[in-house]
């Protein structure tokens, strides 16, 4: 996340990055999708996902573009400094108007266009070949007080993630290893509504053994957060197989259930209250754009590289949209559990000890995976917005203060509250209505005015998004700060009433 140019890494086909992205997307998000559709109605649901997944899918285009126009301008850069060298060897040589180029990037108002780059290939100018990930676009397009908006955006972003990771975790080895009948797990998900003061273990409530939990997780890997960590690849291909396996589950339990004439799921058309978490969960759910530099730049053939997101993101509606709908028509609403995996710990549903269990602690090996890198990623984008030019942060500093101001927030809130549809919620409605619609539209907008300075208003970005007309860039703007009017003005409305 922070920014830095790095190296690609090995290179992969488009449709193996196909894939890559679908997992990237397809993540913690879904599995609080069911239960968001039930409290919104299938209808309302179903049109607002599609219209999200619009979105997210232009705004995905229009960091591909500023992805496109950031290397073009450092390969114009580097250029620049080839000539200068060269110039320097031998200072008699002369220099054309059309080759005078500006080193400043905001001084390029004061120059002509660079028709000298334009005729050494502009075809080829555009080429996505250097991972810029977008804390590098945001200081390559952004003025200071955009580059600190962005790092802002990003890190409350991640703080949610981090306690939407802590609650998640705790929340399910609560409802697998606590049962008020002591018949473990058999009777999480059977319809009985558990209050937090309930009984765990004997004098232990269940409010105590999540406390419990939380803090086991803290301290089992709060550490990482100090030191730095890498996800392997193997890593990533276990808790993808892991991922899928509990999807198709989920997904062919659910449809067992119902063609046994055993569904119980009753949803409404529409409930305009539920649309707030809806949104939220969502926007959550279609993330992918902070970390699109580094699944597309390793893709070889890049020309049709917006016609396999489009793919991809045709893929994904029709994937949330059989996994919830087959969750609202198994499950009654009010059975449905803010984690849909724990829904399936009824002995009732499946009989199989070993899949119960699976599916139940399902979230915490894949998010126990995931917490550590997330908390280095935050991390290192607290030390990059505070970073000076040549400077160096104290050890104390770089090494205790940074990463206890990374992990002591998100776990206090996860200590305060568990409601996991809240926080998802919350988190894609603020932080994530930031990364996934206003940055990358201010992004494409900076992006193509900086190009047009620099490269000529004739030279055209081979990876321009399908939606170039600055009305569409308008629209997502005025779309994303109406977002955020919207639902604050519910949370506010729905406070007042309680």
């Amino acid at each position: 996340m922070a920014g830095g140019i790095t190296d690609t890494g090995e290179l992969y086909s488009p449709y193996v990055g196909l894939v890559y992205m679908f997992n990237l997307i397809v993540g913690t998000g879904a599995l609080t999708m069911p239960k968001a559709f039930a409290t919104a109605g299938w209808l309302v649901s179903l049109v607002l996902l599609m219209f999200l997944g619009f979105m997210s899918y232009m705004t995905t285009t229009f960091v591909v573009e500023a992805m496109a126009a950031a290397n073009a301008q450092l390969r114009w850069k580097r250029m620049e400094k080839r000539k200068e060298d060269d110039e320097d060897e031998d200072s008699s040589s002369g220099v054309s108007d059309s080759d005078v180029l500006l080193q400043d990037g905001y001084e390029r108002a004061e120059t002509r266009p660079i028709l000298s780059v334009q005729r050494r290939g502009s075809a080829n100018i555009f080429e996505i070949t250097e991972r810029v990930e977008m804390g590098q676009m945001a200081s390559m397009f952004f003025n200071k007080v955009g580059v600190n908006l962005f790092y802002f955006c990003i890190i409350i972003y991640l703080y949610g993630d981090l306690a939407i990771y802590a609650a998640a975790v705790p929340v399910s080895l609560m409802q697998v290893t606590c049962s008020v009948t002591g018949n473990h797990s058999c009777s999480v998900g059977d319809g009985t509504k558990y209050n937090d003061t309930d009984k765990c273990w004997g004098p232990i409530r269940r409010i105590d053994a999540y406390r419990l939990y939380l803090a086991a997780f803290t301290l089992l890997l709060g550490p990482f957060t100090f030191f730095n960590v890498q996800k392997t690849k193997y890593l990533q291909i276990m808790t993808s197989l892991m991922r899928w396996i509990a999807f198709i589950l989920m997904i062919i339990l659910a449809l067992i259930r119902i063609s046994r004439g055993q569904a119980e799921g009753h949803p409404s058309m529409a409930q305009l209250s539920g649309i707030r978490n809806l949104f939220g969960v969502c926007v959550y759910s279609f993330m992918c754009q902070h970390s699109l530099p580094s699944l597309i730049t390793p893709i070889s053939k890049k020309k049709h590289v917006n016609k396999l997101v489009l793919l991809d993101y045709i893929l994904i509606l029709a994937f949330y949209s059989l996994l919830s709908f087959t969750a609202i028509y198994c499950f009654r609403n009010d059975t449905l559990m803010d984690m849909y995996t724990l829904n399936f710990t009824n002995c009732e549903i499946i009989s199989v000890a070993f899949i119960r269990y699976f599916l139940g602690l399902f979230p915490v090996f894949t998010i126990s995976t995931n917490f550590p890198i997330i908390a280095v990623t935050l991390r290192n984008n607290w030390k990059t917005l505070f970073h000076r030019e040549g400077g160096t942060y104290p050890w104390v500093v770089d090494r205790i203060v940074f990463p206890a101001i990374t992990l002591i927030p998100p776990v206090l809130v996860a200590f305060c509250t568990h409601d996991l549809e809240s926080l998802v919620g919350i988190t894609g409605a603020y932080a994530g209505n930031g990364i996934q619609y206003l940055i990358p539209a201010f992004l494409a907008y900076c992006s193509r005015k900086d190009t047009q300075l620099v490269f000529g208003s004739g030279t055209v970005n081979k990876h321009l998004s399908p939606f170039r007309h600055t009305f569409w860039i308008v629209f997502v703007l005025i779309w994303g700060f109406s977002c955020f009017v919207f639902v604050t003005a519910n949370i506010v409305l729905s406070e007042s009433k309680l």
